[in-house]
């Protein structure tokens, strides 16, 4: 057995700097007063010694953990298999890691992880909360808000009582819907259908919106209601099919929708997009451009969605803790949509 060499101390970090121990410790535990020329001799010494701050001692003094949990409302096997959440936690993860923030993941299998999600938030272990894929009967907000942690939620909140301030990022759902059913209809779609996303969530019913919008007085036959799942777009399509055979285009709530919607098409020997043109949402570049044929999808931009709930967050948590500059921020941010065209419509 080696003996390991002891861990440097911040007493060794302020004798190697030549300052005090009080202002090495507001220099590593970021405070403010302490000149630059100061601050350079003490993060100089860190380095140098490879000093590393107790983080118990560190959220003394700054009062945070640098951890924010990241809750998301969906089991364990629809979160790794779709490439939405894995967009949207890369945008987290570079926002906090770029602020030297831990990512701490939680899930919710069923209703029990709930209450267990809920006691962990208010056991002080994380700063704050970024949740997102809340359906319309989740306790989590009230949960939450009993915690008492600053959160920011992905996508428009479902209440709508005005009793409680939601801080939330958002892609602009319904406009993005509304362009894609015209270009549908540009196209001299006369039977233009909709597959929905789970509806009790704000994505999918801000979705049908958008539809709504176009084609107000579209033959209800024509809407047919999905789960943002490939395996809801092939059970949806082939209900359509049985509705409505003359369906000559589909617009569906997201890209995995779209695809089962598309392998249904391709068993019933519908030709893409000459036969019935298909349009998706989210541009998730492993789904759009390797569906047969690619396809022409609504997109918003993911990635920035979880960076700019991180950012949010992050200012939330600044002002609170009096740090200079920060602000409350806006309450709610919706990003534009654009269109992409491939070769489904």
């Amino acid at each position: 057995m080696t003996e390991t060499a002891s861990r440097p101390t911040l007493e060794a970090v302020a004798a190697r700097a030549g300052v005090s121990r009080a202002t090495a410790s507001r220099v590593v535990n970021g405070g403010d007063g302490v000149r630059e020329p100061l601050v350079e001799r003490v993060r100089r010494a860190v380095e140098e010694l490879g000093y590393v701050p107790n983080q118990a001692a560190r959220s003394l003094v700054t009062r945070r953990h640098d951890a924010v949990a990241v809750v998301i409302a969906e089991p364990e096997t629809r979160v790794f298999a779709d490439p939405f959440f894995a967009l949207q936690l890369r945008g987290i993860s570079k926002e906090l890691t770029a602020h030297d923030s831990q990512l701490v993941l939680l899930l919710t299998e069923g209703r029990d992880d709930h209450a267990r999600v809920g006691r962990y938030l208010a056991g002080g272990h994380v700063d704050g909360a970024l949740v997102f894929s809340l359906h319309l009967d989740d306790p989590l907000p009230q949960l939450i808000h009993g915690a008492g942690v600053p959160t920011v939620f992905g996508g428009r909140p479902g209440w709508g009582d005005g009793a409680r301030r939601a801080v939330y990022v958002d892609s602009d759902n319904r406009g993005g819907a509304r362009e894609a059913v015209r270009h549908l209809v540009g196209l001299g779609r006369t039977r233009v259908a909709h597959i929905t996303g789970a509806l009790d969530q704000t994505s999918a019913v801000d979705r049908l919106d958008g539809f709504r919008d176009v084609m107000g007085d579209a033959d209800p036959r024509l809407v047919v209601e999905g789960d943002f799942t490939p395996a809801g777009g092939e059970r949806a399509m082939r209900e359509l099919l049985e509705r409505c055979p003359d369906v000559d285009a589909v617009f569906a709530a997201n890209d995995l929708t779209a695809s089962g919607a598309l392998r249904v098409l391709r068993e019933r020997g519908r030709r893409v997009p000459d036969d019935v043109a298909v349009i998706g949402f989210d541009d998730m570049l492993p789904v759009a451009e390797q569906t047969d044929p690619p396809l022409t999808t609504v997109r918003q931009d993911i990635e920035e969605m979880g960076r700019l709930m991180a950012r949010l967050l992050l200012r939330d948590l600044d002002r609170r803790t009096g740090k200079q500059g920060a602000d409350g921020g806006p309450a709610g941010v919706v990003l534009p949509t654009t269109l992409v065209r491939r070769v489904s419509a």
